[in-house]
């Protein structure tokens, strides 16, 4: 099993951007666990198109939060880092 985490928030115009995915494999071992979820978002391919999203306050986004849990298909597409986020939940 696993745990995907999706960021909105609202950038410069007021618009809900997404400030970035994760995912994390949740452990099979009772207890408390603390872990760090990399966080990172799409970018665009192009400078054409980094003005356009820029310009019209849409950012790339995935559709599907599948490509965030499996990684298939996700080596062709262009992210960039968006920081950490930390998670601490209990398994019984």
């Amino acid at each position: 099993p696993q745990i995907v985490v999706s960021v909105y928030g609202p950038d410069f115009f007021g618009n809900d951007v997404v400030r970035g995915y994760g995912a994390l494999h949740i452990p099979f071992t009772p207890g408390r666990h603390t872990r760090t979820i990399a966080m990172f978002v799409p970018e665009s391919t192009s400078p054409l198109q980094k003005f356009t999203s820029w310009f019209t306050g849409r950012r790339p986004e995935f559709t599907d939060p599948k490509v965030v849990a499996q990684g298939e298909g996700r080596e062709v597409t262009r992210v960039r880092s968006q920081g950490f986020m930390t998670i601490s939940f209990n398994v019984v």
